[in-house]
Formats: C-alpha cells, structure tokens, sequence
C-alpha cells in the first residue's frame, strides 16, 4: 500500500466524475449484506486441517510457515531431492493469513516493480527481470504439473494514470525500461484504456500484457499444500514454532505438544516475528484491506469492458489495485495503509468498516455506471513491509537456519525465487541468486518506537500531499529517495 490524500471528498457524499451525486446513504447500503471474511477462503473446498504435531519429529528440513514462502520452499526442496525428507509447520491453516487474503496478482517482478528495480539494483536489473520471467513460467510450468485448480490466467496488468502527471510519469518509465531493453511494455492513450476497461477516471495506461498472471489466491495455496502432501511432505497444522535453538549438527525448534529436530530450518513466516529476533527490525506490518462485489450481472459487466480481464492499479502514491475474478465479480483494494503503533499484529485489526466505506466510495468514482451494485466480502491482513519494498535474505546459525522476508504486498510470485534462495543459502551453494547484491545486501532496519511511528506517519501525510500536488515530493520524501527508505508498497 502506498499512502497518499483522499481526493474524492468525504465519506458523506460523494460526487463521480460523471458529475452524478452519490450519497453517503448509497455507499453505506452497498456494504448491507457484505460478510467480514476474505472472498477467497470463503470456499466449500477449502480443504480441512491436517492434525497438529504431538510429539517429537526428525527430518532433513524444517519449514516454518504455511504460506506461499514456506510451501514453494517445501515443494522445492523434494523436487530437488525426493529423499529429502521435509517437514512443514503452520501455526494455524495453510494459506489463512496474507496467502489467502491478497488480490491474486501474480507478477514476474522480483523487486516490486521496474522502478524501484531499477532505483535499487540498475547494474544488475536485467538479471533480475530475466530470473523474475524465468520464475513467472515456473509457477505457470507447476500449476499444470500438479493439476492446481486456481483460475491462473496470464492476462498481464494495466497501470492507469488518474491524474495528468501521472501520464508523465508512465512515459518515463516505458521510456527507462526500452533503454535497457525491454520493449513489451505498451503505453495506451484515453481512448485505448477505456477501451480495454471503462472508467470516466482514466486518462491512460501502461500494458505490461506478459508479466502478471491473474490468479485465485488461496486455491493456490491448497493446491501447493496438496502437491507438497502427493510427494511425501509432513505437514503439520494449528503446530507453532515457539523456540529455535542448536541441536548437535542441527537444529531443534520446540512446539505447542512436541519438538522438531532438524538439519536445516528455512523460516517463511514473514509478517509474523521472526525466530531469529535480528531480523524482526528489519520488517513492520502494514493493514491492507479489499472488498469484493457480488457477480456482475451481464448488462453491467459490457458497460465496464474488461474482456481482456487484466488486473489493474491506478498510479497514485496510495494506490487502488483492482481485477475481475472468475466468476465474474470485481476486487477493489488497496489505498489505506495502516501500521499499527508497536507492530502490533492482532485480529481486531483485519476489519475496518471505516476504510470499507472509503473504498466502497473510491470504487462508485472509478466505475459510476455500477452505481447499485452490492458488496459481497470485506476483510483485511497485515503485509510484510520492509524499506526497500522488497524481499531480503539471509542465514543464522552458521549456515543451519535460512529466512526470507519483506515482500512487502507482492509475494504471491516473489517467493517462489524466495524459496530457490533459502534452499540454496542452506546448501551453502554460490549459485546465480546468491550472487546477486539484492540477495546478498539488506534493507535498512526501521527504528524503535516512538520513532518509527513518527517517521512512518510523516511519510504517510507527505505521499498524501504529493498526490493532492501533482506529483510534487517535499523535502522529507526528497531525503528518504536519496536515503533509499520509504514507505510504500
């Protein structure tokens, strides 16, 4: 989530571009019969639980976290070496935290996005888009293999500009990626991406028709937690790992009703305290939210378009992202972004009726000719954010324990590559992932409190006023880019 100032006026009335009145009462009874659940795991075939661990168990490798980290790790590591023998603990179900409440956006980006790549890494930019593509074909390559029912369409992303510097800014970044090569990218006029998808608020776009596959989030989840199960992983659910210590060659990490013996440990447990504490300030929860409408009637799904069903951002600092998922219904997503004080992870926090109305708003400016059209879901999760806005690796315990972390809102590709350099780092292999200054270095950490509540917050006021001014970055956003910090995502 990128912060940045509400321009659509306030939540008691609210005016499309249409110049059509909306009333506050209108955006309210959209909300009437939306439930408080995550869209994607409110299935029937959500799978149930496997039994947690009771006892003691010994294996080659432990993964810590039934994420999309943990599990691409898992199903890696036996594919690697089918003798292997891997366990996996998940503290609650698979797939029930950020890997089943986030937009389904499966981009090749390794580094959230070309910009920030390129703002970060430039010397080593085309390694890291070509392993990015690379990793995009191996998710494709594996939802066919193991038969994982997800809704996977490759379907690319459409970034639209809502405000004239925007479209400036899209040039220039078409502009920086044809320097080094990269022509694919597609820089569309009004009339081209209203054409694709049909909002008054539009004034242009750029296509990466490649990049981003489209995809149902949890299913992907289930579908890995089932692959990993097929070729002989021991998964292990409602089983938290509390203490990791050394263990003779290995390690040993204590559990609710047992212990786990291992020769290498990966931890994929991202947004969630890490099990080795220098980690922990390297990342901060950020709350992001979405809703769901009910399926588009046949009528209201021609007058928005979206044959080609792309998934989409608009190009603010606090940004909506938004696709059309199979059954024909719209997510809308993003814009608030909300770190609560100490990094306080709780599920009070994973619904906020007052961000649902904000966005319900936003999403009646964006699409007015779907003015009566209800909400069907509404929830939220916290990301792991860290500030470079993008993965960051490392190892502890001599060698024994690998982790990989920071995502910060794009992991549902990212951390398959995340997986590849866990198992690689335990290995102890030099291989190209390694080598790579994105692996090898850090972001910086975020201070203790009440600092980083000061400087988050004042990040968060300066990218609002940067959106409300054009575009134009004050002094405190000036420094943070010559810093390389930042609050974003």
């Amino acid at each position: 989530m990128a912060p940045s100032a509400m321009r659509t006026g306030s939540a008691t009335s609210h005016r499309t571009s249409s110049g059509h009145q909306v009333s506050g009462a209108a955006v309210a009874a959209s909300l009437s019969g939306v439930r408080p659940a995550s869209f994607w795991l409110d299935d029937p075939g959500r799978p149930a639980a496997v039994p947690a661990l009771t006892g003691d168990e010994q294996c080659d490798l432990l993964v810590i976290g039934g994420g999309y980290s943990g599990l691409w790790t898992a199903l890696l590591a036996k594919e690697r070496d089918a003798r292997r023998e891997v366990v996996l603990i998940e503290s609650h179900e698979v797939g029930w935290a950020a890997s089943g409440r986030n937009g389904g956006f499966c981009a090749a980006s390794l580094t959230h996005g070309f910009s920030n790549g390129l703002a970060r890494w430039p010397d080593e930019l085309r390694t890291l888009e070509r392993l990015g593509e690379g990793n995009l074909d191996a998710i494709e390559a594996a939802v066919v293999r193991y038969g994982i029912d997800c809704d996977f369409e490759r379907t690319g992303e459409i970034d639209v500009a809502t405000e004239p510097h925007q479209l400036d800014e899209l040039r220039e970044a078409r502009d920086a990626a044809a320097r080094l090569g990269f022509t694919g990218l597609e820089l569309l006029d009004r009339d081209e991406v209203r054409a694709e998808v049909d909002s008054p608020t539009f004034l242009g776009g750029l296509h990466d028709p490649r990049g981003v596959a489209m995809l149902n989030p949890a299913r992907l989840a289930w579908g890995l937690k089932r692959a990993c199960l097929a070729l002989g992983v021991r998964i292990y659910e409602n089983t938290s790992g509390l203490e990791l210590a050394r263990s003779g060659a290995g390690m040993a990490v204590r559990t609710p009703y047992g212990r786990v013996f291992a020769r290498r440990v990966a931890l994929g447990t991202n947004v969630f305290p890490s099990l080795v504490r220098r980690v922990r300030p390297y990342t901060v929860p950020v709350y992001d939210y979405a809703l769901t409408t009910e399926p588009l009637t046949a009528a209201q799904l021609a007058s928005v378009g979206w044959r080609g069903r792309q998934g989409l951002g608009d190009s603010a600092n606090q940004f909506h992202y938004f696709r059309i998922t199979a059954d024909n219904r719209i997510l809308w997503g993003g814009y608030d972004a909300v770190y609560p004080y100490g990094g306080r992870l709780s599920a009070d926090l994973d619904h906020r009726p007052e961000t649902y109305l904000k966005l319900a708003s936003h999403f009646l400016r964006c699409f007015p000719q779907l003015e009566g059209v209800r909400f069907s879901h509404a929830w939220g999760g916290a990301i792991d954010t860290c500030s470079r806005f993008s993965a960051f690796f490392g190892t502890a315990y001599d060698g024994r324990v690998a982790y990989a972390a920071g995502y910060t809102g794009l992991g549902v590709g990212a951390t398959r590559f995340g997986g590849e350099v866990m198992l690689d780092l335990l290995a102890g292999a030099r291989t190209e992932r390694t080598e790579l200054e994105m692996v090898r270095s850090k972001p910086v950490p975020f201070p203790p409190e009440p600092v980083a509540w000061a400087g988050i917050g004042l990040t968060k006021w300066s990218l609002a006023r940067a959106d409300a001014r054009g575009g134009r970055r004050n002094a405190w956003l000036r420094t943070m880019d010559r810093l390389g910090l930042g609050f974003d995502s």
